[in-house]
């Protein structure tokens, strides 16, 4: 039986840091890393910056279970330096990646030099392949909390339960920038603006890993994927992007900046090409740009084959040989190879032959030395169960269960339908409403999420945290529609279903996908799906649309005959409790649009579109127009509540300032309603003339509050002089003399830069 979770209060995991813990000092690091250097042989260098997915080692026809001469091989022989990956069947439970990660350590430890194999996962929304995790809504719902804190505490529990495994090494957080809502990867991202996600980002790194890495509650995390990934000029996954350098340093590189400030230990490449030229063969991206200019010291790995890519897919090398000094070259440290040995191979003869330097070897090597160091694997690479006794706890299912509560975003609410009413009989329907994948979606146990159902077989879906909320008796249900294959006869047992209920709960999205299979060519919601909603809608009765999907799918044709609307995205495991809670008025929604919700295939403007992206033949170019022509269906920044807030008495500090100066900005913020509420309080800046054409505004700043009703909060920002900047066409961040105006809410205030 499905139990409700008891509300705690999360316990500080920085008090739970252990003391015990080994630090070391980064002169100690180095230190150590050059003396292990210094003894190993090519063979054992090249194995280290080779990295294999554990599921070549499993004895043949038996899946899950390793085979410990292919593991002796690929670790005496080859040396290898990394492993990644699930185990068959998919998402062991603690004990056995205890086991897995032990043999590994065990094998490890028998050769020459004892280095530890250092262990990669894709940990996207929590410990995602450990049963019994904490999963929590995925990242397209962390940029919608506006809420760096619970997003930096998220990633402390995902940390901790990922470290609990024995895994020490996440691929996360994803970075990428993306520009076409159908790529499929877009729920993996921080949506549509850069500061959102550049403060996210930092959010994620930070508590991915705390104080230092070496903590066995901390991991080091991945930023990924480097760079251009999300701009896909098709719209489809790993296809070509075109990107001038000034949008590149101006966008996606700043997100990457944030986070390797905030620390991050390591970076994947992007499977991409961008101009023409695939990432991973840029030296000018990853040695010139990211390791020189920005800095960066971790470790730079690939994604999936990518090195081999550039010979069979991107037609950019004659030979695997030839891939991999080319990737080599540019400044690859470590190869997810990931189903062969074929990189070592041929890197040690390309070695060997002095065709790719001992410099450029020595300093992938020392990379990733000096992570697995940091990372304390030396000491230690298995977790002890007792050092964990609150893996998938209720403290930490009840931050998920908050952070997804803060995620949801009302997008509508006509005539105050909701809340509704807990007497009221309702029927719940739609291809999304009774499955746990839909509420998780990809990298969710496994790779596609198909198995959610099982995995999480004591979390609720819609219907059944409906059933659990108002009993079964008030619940009715039917599926009414599948995802995409048309069934007339559901669609008329909702109907009539729907004649005896009198509220419509409407569960509609997508299916569970990532990479290349949510590849789409259509982005409207399904038609199987639209049929339904406008059957549903000739009853006139109130139907609540409820959202599940990681893009957004256009529900143009039927939006208007919706009388509320939900974006849930992505929720994880407790997004079922989190929306009923909130469809009841027992949670206030707070969440916010992290992207423009399109109305139509062809007008795809993004918030801070440029002027010219909004004209209409004969009209002047003025935002009243761009709301009468190019209105989305929703805005970036979009979130409704169940009580008001207004804005007054915009304040700035300095009407006239120098480009050296700093400006404090003032607004009062007053819960006008009759309900507490949380408030997402959004700084737009414009630059209203400029050389390189402005935007029509930018968000730089964001807070959120929480007000009781009549309470009034002053909200203080600080703009510095980077934030008036952009990068000009010489590839320099500049800012010119002229007025800038801030907007917060409908309060305006501008100011010139002398």
């Amino acid at each position: 039986m499905k139990k409700k979770v008891m509300i705690m209060v999360l316990f500080s995991l920085s008090a739970a840091m252990n003391s015990q813990d080994i630090k070391m000092t980064n002169s100690t690091i180095d230190n150590k890393v050059k003396a292990l250097l210094t003894k190993m042989s090519n063979e054992e260098k090249v194995g280290q910056m080779t990295q294999i997915t554990v599921t070549n080692f499993e004895v043949t026809g038996r899946k899950g279970v390793i085979d410990a001469a292919k593991l002796k091989e690929g670790i005496q022989k080859y040396h290898i330096g990394s492993i990644l990956n699930v185990p068959n069947p998919g998402a062991p439970t603690v004990k056995r990646w205890r086991e897995v990660i032990a043999t590994i350590s065990d094998e490890a430890n028998k050769t020459r030099l004892k280095i530890p194999v250092l262990y990669g996962i894709d940990a996207i929304h929590g410990a995602s392949y450990t049963q019994g995790a904490t999963l929590f809504p995925q990242q397209i719902g962390l940029a919608a909390t506006f809420n760096t804190e619970l997003v930096k505490e998220g990633a402390q529990i995902s940390a901790y339960e990922t470290r609990a495994s024995s895994l020490p090494w996440v691929f996360s957080p994803d970075l990428d920038f993306p520009r076409n809502p159908a790529w499929s990867r877009m729920w993996e991202t921080f949506g549509e603006d850069v500061y959102l996600s550049s403060k996210m980002a930092v959010a994620l790194v930070q508590g991915f890993e705390g104080d230092g890495v070496g903590s066995k509650y901390q991991v080091a995390s991945c930023m990924k994927h480097y760079i251009g990934y999300g701009s896909t000029t098709t719209g489809k996954d790993r296809t070509p992007s075109i990107i001038p350098e000034r949008i590149l340093r101006q966008y996606d590189l700043t997100i990457y900046e944030a986070a390797i400030k905030a620390g991050a230990k390591s970076v994947m490449v992007s499977s991409g090409e961008i101009n023409g030229t695939p990432v991973h063969a840029s030296k000018y991206l990853i040695t010139d740009v990211l390791k020189n200019e920005l800095g960066f010291a971790g470790v730079v790995v690939t994604d999936w084959k990518d090195i081999i890519y550039l010979y069979t897919r991107h037609k950019v090398a004659e030979s695997n040989r030839d891939a991999v000094k080319i990737a080599v070259m540019a400044g690859i440290d470590m190869s997810m190879v990931p189903e062969d040995f074929t990189f070592y191979t041929d890197l040690l003869d390309l070695v060997n032959k002095g065709e790719v330097p001992m410099s450029r070897i020595d300093d992938a090597v020392s990379r990733i030395l000096k992570m697995k160091f940091e990372l304390n694997l030396f000491e230690n690479t298995v977790a002890n169960p007792k050092d964990y006794p609150d893996f998938g706890s209720d403290k930490h299912i009840q931050k998920a269960y908050e952070t997804a509560a803060e995620s949801i975003t009302l997008l509508k609410n006509k005539e105050s339908v909701l809340p509704l009413n807990k007497n009221e009989k309702i029927l719940v329907t739609g291809a999304t409403a009774n499955s746990m994948k839909y509420l998780n979606g990809g990298w969710s146990y496994t790779w596609q999420g198909e198995n959610s159902d099982t995995y999480a077989a004591d979390k609720f879906t819609i219907l059944e945290a409906f059933q659990n909320k108002i009993g079964k008796e008030n619940v009715l249900y039917t599926a009414g529609a599948d995802l995409e294959i048309e069934n007339d006869e559901e669609i008329e047992k909702a109907v009539a279903l729907a004649k005896e209920a009198s509220k419509i709960i409407l569960c509609l999205g997508e299916k569970n996908y990532t990479e290349t299979p949510g590849d789409i060519s259509n982005i409207y919601m399904s038609d199987s799906q639209i049929k339904l909603a406008l059957a549903l809608a000739k009853l006139d009765k109130p139907i609540i649309l409820i959202l599940n999907e990681g893009r957004p799918r256009l529900i143009s044709d039927f939006e208007s005959k919706m009388n509320a609307v939900i974006q849930c995205y992505l929720p994880g495991n407790e997004g079922a409790r989190a929306l009923v809670d909130i469809v009841y008025g027992d949670v206030n929604p707070s969440g916010r649009l992290p992207y423009n919700y399109p109305r139509y295939p062809n007008s795809l403007e993004k918030y801070n579109r440029k002027y010219t992206e909004s004209i209409s033949e004969g009209e002047q170019n003025d935002d009243a127009k761009y709301e009468k022509s190019y209105l989305p269906q929703y805005e970036f920044g979009t979130g409704l509540s169940y009580t008001t807030f207004k804005y007054s008495n915009i304040k700035i500090d300095k009407k006239e300032i120098s480009s050296s100066d700093e400006i404090t900005v003032t607004v009062e913020v007053t819960n006008s309603g009759f309900k507490e509420g949380k408030e997402s309080v959004l700084l737009y800046l414009s630059d209203n003339v400029a050389s390189i054409t402005p935007e029509f505004k930018s968000l730089k700043r964001f807070e959120k509050v929480i007000l009781a009703p009549s309470e009034t909060k002053t909200i203080t920002f600080t703009l510095t002089p980077q934030d008036l900047k952009f990068v000009n066409n010489d590839l320099k961040w500049i800012s010119e003399k002229g007025t800038y105006t801030i907007q917060i809410g409908d309060q305006k205030v501008d100011f010139l830069l002398q």
